[in-house]
């Protein structure tokens, strides 16, 4: 299926209805004075995140959503019935913006998280509001007001505790085959992931995390070049951010030099990203010679003045992939460690 990362819906809320003018009509009481019901409120619309789905792909097919409206208020004090709410299921990880103001209503990050995104109109009110000492058959009553109506933007972020960086053919997928039970396609020639892939690390009993396979980025990426910025955001929700750079391009390329450039597109894109741990993997370590990998793999660090972890790899030959793997689940078992310490030292 196809990967949708984001779609645009018209969204209305229910009119509220109109209150009634009436008055009490029965034998032997002439005067028996107004008696009309308010309108009901009209219907809203939400947006509720379901773990069962991952695409927006549906809303290719349907962009326009409406709740119903109030029913209008009637005699004999009775007053009209609400509309009902309309509901939208969106895969959990879904970002809501106001498309006239690009402004961010809401996160759906969690199953079943609600979101109110267009709220039903008031009902009117009926002429029984209006009577008084001095006014007592009261013919005014009140419209019920419109249901907001809003064009929305939906952008679905992978959510994902790893996120792979790199260049295309950086060796990305094949590093995600290797250590998880994804099989995202590996070719050859640059591009050949065109939409995020999800693998999940087994490291132990009841140990393991998600890794996120993203397409290969190329200068210029945060401007919309290649793939562009659309996958660049992917990234923004993961833990840790695994840099793979290929040691060996075909072309000749620096991998000091390809390792700047994404450095460069995060920093354009978002500087937060770059404060984010973020783990250099040497791959394709096999086609150098065995005795000349430490060296090799020590002087691209060297250049770099590379701080962070780093791991000279082999996805292809699986060398070096699991001593990564076991490293991440110590950075996510000693993160936990933090978030739980924190929250006891807080309560």
């Amino acid at each position: 299926m196809k990967f949708v990362d984001e779609a645009i819906i018209k969204v209305q809320a229910g009119n509220g209805g109109d209150g009634c003018a009436s008055f009490r009509r029965e034998k032997f009481i002439p005067f028996g004075g107004p008696n009309g019901g308010d309108g009901g409120d009209g219907g809203s619309v939400w947006l509720v995140a379901d773990e069962g789905l991952n695409t927006l792909i549906d809303f290719r097919h349907q962009r326009q959503f409406k709740a119903q409206r109030g029913q209008n208020g009637m005699g004999s004090d009775m007053y009209g019935r609400g509309g009902e709410d309309t509901t939208i299921r969106v895969p959990v990880g879904t970002s809501v913006f106001n498309l006239d103001t690009d402004e961010l209503i809401g996160d759906l990050t969690a199953h079943g998280q609600r979101l109110l995104v267009a709220k039903g109109g008031k009902g009117g009110l009926g002429n029984i509001h209006f009577k008084s000492s001095t006014n007592r058959a009261p013919r005014r009553f009140t419209p019920g007001t419109p249901g907001e109506e809003r064009e929305l933007k939906l952008e679905l972020k992978v959510l994902a505790d790893v996120g792979l960086l790199g260049f295309p053919n950086a060796g990305k997928s094949t590093f995600i085959r290797a250590v998880s039970a994804a099989t995202p396609r590996v070719a050859d020639y640059p591009f050949t992931t065109l939409q995020p892939h999800l693998g999940v690390v087994s490291v132990g009993p009841s140990q393991g995390f998600v890794v996120a396979d993203i397409p290969g980025l190329i200068e210029g990426a945060a401007e919309g070049a290649g793939l562009g910025i659309q996958f660049l955001k992917h990234v923004s929700r993961t833990s840790l951010l695994l840099h793979l750079v290929d040691v060996a391009p075909l072309d000749g390329a620096d991998p000091v030099e390809q390792v700047r450039i994404i450095e460069g597109e995060l920093q354009r894109h978002d500087p937060e990203l770059l404060q984010r741990p973020r783990w250099l993997l040497l791959n394709k370590i096999d086609l150098w010679a065995p005795e000349e990998r430490e060296a090799n793999a020590r002087g691209i660090v060297a250049r770099l003045d590379w701080q962070a972890p780093w791991f000279a790899v082999s996805a292809a030959e699986r060398l070096g992939t699991r001593e990564v793997c076991l490293a991440a689940q110590r950075f996510f078992d000693e993160l936990k460690a933090d978030t739980v310490e924190g929250n006891d030292a807080r309560a």
